[in-house]
Parts: structure tokens; sequence; C-alpha cells
């Protein structure tokens, strides 16, 4: 959740006030680096590893002159390239009025939905569709039930859903048991529909299940909020929208 990245952000960002210019003795994996070190500017790992121990993800030059991106679970923040100055927020191109930090966090949300085998998901999908969205659930979330219900006006409009859980309460809560117990039982999607009418589950344990995976990806994508409507573009819906508005909005991010 992002309460949850800007806390690390925010410890980020007192490591650098207390910290030297010189980097930390531990150093930290850099995927924006670490790809091309011989021709990547020494002061990117320098900057990384000022951030020890949180992983930065990516560094890369900003689309503005000299300022780089920094990329840390998810969160997208921007410094002068000496690390002086740092600073959170989205740069917009005001030719194009383009969300340049926005189209960031597109690809990185694509990419890791990507990386999600469909088989530990719930599929509801009619015969033919135009659209797939990748929805993350809380079972007891009463504008994920609304959505939910709304399962057969999506799929006439050829909208297919692919779920994944989010428990919002977390580990151990009862909404993280009910979503155990619905990929334990022999029909998920007869018993997630059960689940969120309300229906009384029989507690199941199966062992390994996609739960805390899917939990920790939605924390590493930004989610706030249940449910989360994501696009393949790795586009955000943001929460609930009636089907009409819904379908009227993938039309139109369709045809950009």
């Amino acid at each position: 959740m992002r309460l949850f990245q800007v806390s690390a952000t925010a410890v980020a960002l007192f490591m650098l006030s207390v910290s030297g210019i010189a980097a930390d003795e531990e150093t930290v994996a850099v995927s924006g680096v670490a790809a091309d070190e011989e021709t990547a500017p020494s002061v990117y790992q320098e900057l990384a590893n000022r951030f020890a121990p949180i992983e930065v993800e990516n560094i890369r030059p900003a689309p503005i002159p000299g300022l780089v991106e920094i990329q840390i679970e998810g969160e997208f923040l921007y410094a002068t390239e000496d690390g002086r100055f740092l600073f959170r927020g989205d740069i917009f191109d005001a030719t194009t009025r383009e969300n340049l930090t926005e189209t960031q966090r597109n690809a990185f949300r694509k990419a890791k939905l990507s990386d999600v085998d469909e088989e530990s998901m719930i599929l509801f999908e009619p015969d033919e569709f135009k659209y797939t969205l990748t929805v993350f659930t809380d079972i007891d979330c009463p504008y994920c039930r609304k959505f939910h219900r709304d399962m057969e006006d999506l799929h006439a409009k050829g909208i297919r859903v692919r779920y994944l859980f989010f428990p919002r309460a977390g580990p151990d809560s009862e909404s993280w048991q009910k979503a155990n117990s619905v990929w334990c039982s022999d029909d998920r999607n007869e018993a997630l529909t059960r689940a969120k009418l309300g229906a009384d589950l029989e507690v199941l344990d199966c062992g390994t299940t996609p739960v805390a995976q899917h939990y920790e990806l939605g924390k590493a994508i930004g989610i706030q909020g249940t449910p989360a409507i994501f696009l393949e573009s790795g586009e955000s819906i943001g929460g609930y929208v009636p089907v009409s508005v819904l379908e009227e909005e993938l039309a139109r991010r369709a045809a950009l």
C-alpha cells in the first residue's frame, strides 16, 4: 500500500540528510546502473549507495537535463546529479501534456503484472473479449463486491477479468484466510462469488497459495485501495466505476 512506500522513502530521505557526500561503505545493486557498468556514470552508483539498505531498483537520466530519476519500490523520485537536492512529484511535458512520470509507472506496472502467471489468478472471462482487466480484490471490500456483481454486464461488454488477491488487512486477517480458502476450493470461481455474496466458506488449508505473492506485488506497484484495476498497458483505472463508464474509458484509451 502507498503508506508503506512513503515510509520507506522517508527513511531514505533521512539517511540522505545525515550522510556525507561520499558513498556509504555498503553498496546497493541497481539494475539501471549494473546493466552497463562501464558506461554508467559512477555518480549514479554513489547516489544509490546513499540509500542503503533500501534497494534502489533503477537510476537513469530524467526527462529534464541535469536531473536523474530514482526508482524505489515503485516510487519515482528525482534528484540533481550530485545528489544534493531530491524531490517527489510528476514531470509533465507542457507541449504534449504527457505525464512523463506516469508513463514510467505504467511501464513498471506492466512489467510486474506480465511476470505473474495466469495460473495463479482467478479468471472470469466471456467466450469472446476485447479488453482484459487485472483487478486486485479484497473479498470483504464493499466496492470489490459491487464490481463482482457487475460481472455479467462486464462480460456482455467483452471485458475479461483477471483477479489477484489483496486482503487490505494484511496477513493473519480474516480476509486473508478467506482468500486462502477460495484458492483451496475445488471451484475457485464459484467459491469467490459465494464469498463476495457474504456466504460463510469452509476454512481450507492446501499449503502454499498465491495470496502472499499477490499482496506483495500489490504493495510494490503502489496499490492504495481496492478494487485496484489495471489495463494490459499497466495504466490504472483506479477503483470501482459503473460498467458503462468503464467501457467508455476502455474504448477511449484503446483509441489513443
